[in-house]
């Protein structure tokens, strides 16, 4: 049965990766790209409230259209949503990221933050990135999303819980298999490299030390170290409730008496 998907991503209008999906889900589905006009990595659950959004009707290649969006992934979420199309679709797709959205680079994700946007309207969703930061061939990721995407259609989501998807960069033939993990939450290590301009003007580059640590074969990270498939479902309510009771029975806003 035909379905109605909607794509988008955080690495912008023309990444690779997106139109990948594009092309494998056409043809058996009614699919609507809405995705950034630029780069937008790392800009997590970001909205534009304080300048206007454009939408621009985008020709990538022949027979390849999309809207390009001027605001970040959840941006164009909303506007597909809200404004694009004419109902709720099936499903939403936000990727194919090059580089692995795992661990707690997860909360930073702009690829993770469109799909959880969606589960927020209640559209079941998915997030999928690649591991490695070099070009490489999308269709196989595309197509295990293609089969993923049949399980979801079949078996549902619950509200609020998307799949988070990382793929090792290499032919299927040779991934080790597919693992249902965990999030991983170990911090890594991080620095500000300081450096001085032409002009005198001291300024900063981000960074961190790849995480090689990890030893829970249940996290995320370490499948796809491992050259696993990772799938973690990733729920947007973010209540500890393990702690939920035991802070009702905290003394907070009381006054202590005197002995």
């Amino acid at each position: 049965m035909t379905k109605n998907i909607l794509l988008t991503n955080d690495d912008g209008i023309y990444a690779e990766g997106l139109w990948a999906l594009y092309k494998r889900f056409t043809p058996r589905h009614a699919v609507t790209v809405v995705a950034p006009d630029r780069e937008r990595s790392a800009v997590g659950h970001g909205i534009t409230l304080y300048q206007p959004l454009r939408k621009t009707k985008i020709y990538v290649s022949d027979g390849l259209w999309g809207y390009a969006v001027s605001g970040t992934p959840v941006d164009c979420i909303k506007m597909g949503l809200i404004k694009i199309l004419d109902k709720r679709p099936d499903l939403v797709i936000s990727g194919i990221n090059l580089g692995a959205n795992v661990g707690i680079n997860i909360n930073y994700s702009g690829t993770v933050a469109a799909a959880r946007e969606a589960a927020i309207y209640k559209v079941p969703a998915i997030a999928v990135s690649v591991k490695g930061n070099e070009l490489m061939d999308y269709d196989e990721a595309a197509s295990f999303i293609a089969q993923l995407a049949e399980n979801v259609f079949k078996n549902g989501l619950p509200f609020g819980t998307i799949l988070n998807v990382n793929i090792p960069d290499m032919p299927m033939e040779e991934i080790a298999g597919i693992r249902i993990n965990r999030q991983a939450i170990e911090e890594y290590t991080e620095y500000l490299e300081k450096r001085v301009d032409p002009r005198n003007r001291t300024y900063y580059w981000h960074g961190h030390v790849p995480q090689t640590s990890f030893d829970n074969p249940d996290f995320d990270a370490v499948a796809l170290d491992k050259n696993y498939i990772s799938i973690t479902p990733i729920k947007c309510d973010m209540t500890d409730y393990s702690l939920l009771e035991e802070l009702k029975g905290w003394e907070i806003g009381k006054k202590k008496t005197q002995a």
